[in-house]
């Protein structure tokens, strides 16, 4: 990865639909060359996707709720069976797997604490947890999709 590359990816995390030639604009190159780049980027596995961010209050989920999970079950039959369960609710948006004090970590995006409820007791009738415990997001500060770019590996030759 050089220069260059980062500069696209800073692009395309900011506005996946800037098209190719406005791209190559902004980075200093043609359009065969920049869409090269890109198609790289694609197949090697550096840009998995491209989505559409959503406004979440137009949406009627504007609720962070961050819930931290503590199990007696540390093997694998009940680790696959939590994770298969979670990916079925589609209020869960990440799920981390934790060092320290908690077993699990997260972070579950609801219309409000009515919500909330129903998906906590829908969670805890289907998978045996030791603690759960819930923090609310009263304000977010910072949010964003896109990663730091300065750490990315330079390309071989």
């Amino acid at each position: 990865m050089d220069s260059i590359d980062r500069k696209i990816l800073a692009l395309l995390q900011i506005d996946a639909t800037l098209s190719t030639s406005e791209i190559a604009d902004k980075v200093g190159l043609s359009t065969t060359p920049c869409w090269r780049r890109i198609q790289n980027l694609e197949k090697d596995g550096i840009i998995t996707a491209r989505v559409a961010l959503v406004d979440r209050n137009k949406i009627n989920v504007p609720l962070d709720v961050f819930v931290a999970i503590k199990t007696n079950e540390h093997n694998f039959g009940w680790a696959d069976e939590f994770a298969r369960i979670v990916e079925s609710f589609s209020e869960v948006v990440e799920l981390y797997r934790m060092s320290g004090d908690i077993d699990y970590l997260m972070r579950v995006v609801v219309p409000d604490m009515a919500a909330y409820d129903r998906f906590y007791k829908n969670l805890i009738s289907q998978v045996k947890l030791s603690d759960v415990s819930s923090s609310f997001a009263m304000e977010r500060i910072k949010y964003t999709t896109a990663l730091p770019l300065e750490y990315a590996i330079p390309k071989a030759h």
